[in-house]
């Protein structure tokens, strides 16, 4: 009988421990709508002090431009944060990789700036053939730039995405799973660059035109999310910039996911959008930067096994670029603004189950979410481009394209600007025991209502 009551109470006290450890642990979904939430409210007092600052520029443009390599050298002895040298480099993008190092480099990888002047306006468009632009990177950059007087509404970042690029730079147990073992040599080395290039670009300042445009591309991408029931982003954004008898540069946005080579490929390579820039910068152009578009819920489309497949889409995207930049018109005068927004977040939440989450304070133990999460704006004459810190839904870009094509503007989203929040797509998903929506949705089945509610509150500002 002795036995028996020391059985039971064993059990309720082990019961006891895992309904404690189950209410610490876990959290409920929460469904409150997020206008009623003081995130919003907060974000919304922010967005009056913007409009309340916001100028425009119309007048002579001034662009300037550069190009420094991120390519790195690899089996060296040791390490060196100045010269790109390291012992080893895992690769970033598949977690089925399990942080293998790079087996060797297929072809280079670059960070590019073009950077845009209106009298005492400057913003500095930065493209990097990354996986994304690392949070922790853009706060070591701007502890760069900072010391020279620039800030972080000036800089427009975004990554091309490929799944092939340099990892090591990832920090927290999920960020190690996706990018390999953290590297601060490596860390320290793109902070660098990435300064370098930006400094480069504004010295390079020269009278200069500007065109924007687009076109449908549709056949290199395809809904992953779920197929032809869905729709997607279809279009090719692009600004030309042209020096007064000097340089030309494109800066090109698509938003098919550049993983053509899968989780086989541990070759360092730039995917289709390196393809696109080599083909661009050997056809018509001497910089070529690309921005990752709205990539949540798209994925490529193509022909072609291996290394073809990228270059075909690559290849095929700078064809059609190029017939349309023949028959762009280019201006010396433009009206050049921009806004740019910090995000109030809500809670930060791994999802379980459809009705339970990770408690917010194991979520940052094991993925730490930066804080450092923008969303920006900026109005080129007829171009709206924005940029948001995540893999933006494909379906919210084109709602977005919509709306601004009404009142007479092209529009463009790309994602990872500098921060990294995860997918950023509809609320009707959430609920799906899919990828995106369970795994990268971090923010609850509002993230994506709340993020364009204030997306079209940025571009009223622009546009109004």
């Amino acid at each position: 009988m002795r036995r028996v009551r020391k059985i039971g109470i064993s059990i309720s006290i082990l019961m006891t421990v895992v309904v404690v450890i189950g209410f610490w642990a876990t959290t409920p979904v929460d469904r409150t709508p997020y206008f009623k939430s003081d995130y919003y409210k907060n974000g919304c007092d922010q967005m009056e002090k913007l409009a309340q600052k916001y100028t425009e520029e119309n007048d002579s443009l001034m662009a300037g431009f550069a190009k420094v390599s991120i390519t790195p050298k690899l089996n060296s002895t040791e390490n060196n944060n100045t010269t790109g040298e390291f012992t080893n480099l895992p690769l970033s993008g598949f977690s089925s990789r399990k942080g293998a190092s790079a087996t060797g480099i297929h072809d280079s990888i670059f960070v590019k700036a073009a950077a845009l002047k209106i009298n005492e306006k400057l913003i500095v468009f930065i493209g990097a053939d990354l996986l994304i632009i690392p949070p922790n990177i853009t706060d070591s950059i701007m502890v760069k730039l900072g010391e020279k007087g620039y800030k972080r509404e000036q800089l427009f970042f975004s990554a091309s995405h490929t799944h092939s690029s340099l990892g090591a730079w990832g920090q927290g147990w999920v960020g190690e799973q996706f990018a390999g073992e953290y590297n601060a040599k490596l860390v320290e080395w793109l902070t660098l660059q990435f300064a370098v290039v930006v400094q480069k670009a504004v010295a390079d300042l020269k009278p200069a035109e500007i065109g924007t445009g687009d076109f449908n591309a549709k056949d290199y991408t395809r809904n992953r999310l779920i197929g032809e029931l869905g729709t997607k982003n279809d279009d090719f954004s692009f600004i030309y910039l042209k020096q007064t008898n000097g340089k030309k540069a494109v800066i090109g946005s698509f938003s098919a996911h550049s993983t053509t080579m899968g989780d086989k490929n541990m070759e360092i390579s730039g995917d289709y959008p390196g393809y696109w820039q080599r083909k661009m910068e050997k056809t018509t152009v001497d910089y070529a930067l690309f921005f990752a578009g709205s990539v949540g819920s798209q994925t490529h489309r193509g022909e072609g096994e291996g290394f073809e497949k990228p270059k075909f889409i690559g290849e095929a995207l700078a064809d059609s670029l190029n017939t349309y930049l023949q028959k762009t018109e280019l201006s010396p005068t433009v009206s050049l603004s921009s806004v740019s927004l910090k995000l109030q977040l809500p809670d930060y939440n791994i999802r379980l189950t459809t009705k339970t989450n990770l408690s917010t304070f194991l979520c940052q133990k094991i993925n730490p979410v930066p804080d450092n999460a923008y969303l920006q704006v900026a109005k080129l004459g007829n171009m709206i481009w924005i940029t948001t810190p995540s893999d933006f839904s494909g379906e919210y870009a084109l709602q977005i394209k919509n709306n601004l094509a009404a009142k007479g503007f092209k529009a463009n989203i790309s994602s990872f600007n500098g921060s990294y929040l995860g997918y950023i797509i509809p609320g009707k998903y959430f609920y799906l025991d899919k990828y995106e929506p369970k795994t990268m949705g971090w923010f609850g089945p509002n993230m994506g209502d709340y993020t364009m509610d204030l997306i079209h509150q940025l571009t009223k500002i622009v546009v109004e």
